[in-house]
């Protein structure tokens, strides 16, 4: 089968012929349509520090697709050939204190696809019957490919109770655009993102928020002042990874103010500590999808009315990927989709 690897420690991937695998008895082999580009993957194909120290080539990279199964091994029941899926990219081990307890997100031994075994862009794909998910075949494809950053949308978005409330989002990539869409869509006040890319500034607009700003250009107090806004954010919702957005939203959130934080932020990064107690602000941490209550709530929120269709700005053929990844580096764009369906 053809498939994207990273064949050794250095920028770029490459397009071969690699073996097509063969599920294992608790297993299914699914034939991939589309597969979108994630950061992680920008990541590995720039070979960067964090790909240096988590990825061993040679390795098929990618973990947001969609596809059918194509064969199931012998102890799997429940999926036949032809379904159409899409599957949770964290594989867990079952065995730890949180697996054990139902909070699989929380595994402290969690292998990703893409990432520690072989991933989606490729013509075939293998994971865990445990892991699939069944597609709604009423959901166009190129949403259902962006399950994933979907589902870390959802599961930052419906951290905290956000009906009525006033909502600031730090960063409008693709997962800080689906964030402004599902807190709008369950019925949030006022939504404001902010970006300093002014393509994703656009982007935002279009997506249902009250107010984007470039900070660079725009204060956050004076965009309170035009909402009316008296007494700060309820809920913050970091998807940047940029320290000065995280100090913009603890400075301007509202006493008793609820924070989750998806964006990775260095090791270095300080705050302004004594607002956080002082004002009572609760911060929580994300990390991937809560399996699978995010799956269920993403796919009937899509099912009601969620639209986060122009979040996906670029489609196009596999062989084309490498412009699909200078698309994701130049930031000129949302989600980036390659379809395999065309080989």
């Amino acid at each position: 089968m053809k498939a994207l690897v990273k064949t050794r420690p250095q920028i770029g991937l490459e397009l071969k012929e690699v073996p097509t695998p063969e599920p294992g008895p608790d297993e299914v082999r699914i034939h991939i349509m589309k597969s979108s580009i994630c950061g992680t993957d920008l990541h590995i194909y720039d070979w960067d520090n964090w790909a240096s120290h988590n990825i061993n080539p040679p390795l098929t990279i990618g973990h947001e697709y969609v596809g059918t199964i194509d064969k199931v091994g012998s102890n799997v029941h429940d999926y036949s050939p032809g379904d159409l899926v899409s599957g949770e990219g964290h594989i867990v081990c079952g065995l730890c204190r949180n697996c054990l307890a139902g909070r699989r997100h929380l595994c402290r031994d969690t292998l990703g696809v893409g990432i520690n075994r072989p991933g989606s862009f490729a013509e075939y794909l293998i994971i865990p019957v445990a892991n699939v998910w069944p597609c709604d075949s009423k959901i166009p494809l190129e949403l259902l490919t962006c399950f994933d950053p979907l589902g870390n949308a959802t599961h930052a978005s419906l951290s905290f109770n956000v009906i009525g409330e006033d909502v600031l989002i730090t960063g409008a990539g693709p997962i800080g655009l689906m964030a402004a869409s599902i807190v709008r869509h369950i019925g949030a006040r006022h939504v404001v993102i902010t970006d300093p890319n002014p393509y994703r500034v656009e982007l935002a607009k279009n997506m249902g928020v009250s107010v984007a700003i470039n900070p660079m250009e725009q204060t956050l107090k004076d965009t309170m002042n035009y909402l009316g806004m008296k007494e700060g954010f309820d809920v913050g919702l970091e998807m940047s990874g940029n320290p000065d957005a995280l100090q913009s939203i603890v400075e301007n959130m509202s006493h008793g103010g609820k924070v989750a934080l998806l964006g990775l932020l260095p090791d270095t990064t300080t705050t302004a500590w004594n607002k956080v107690i002082f004002h009572g602000l609760t911060i929580k941490g994300i990390y991937g999808r809560e399996m699978f209550e995010t799956w269920y709530k993403m796919t009937t929120m899509l099912q009601s009315g969620l639209d986060i269709s122009k979040v996906v700005t670029h489609q196009m053929n596999y062989k084309d990927y490498a412009d699909g990844f200078d698309l994701m580096r130049s930031g000129q764009c949302g989600k980036v989709i390659l379809d395999w369906e065309k080989i």
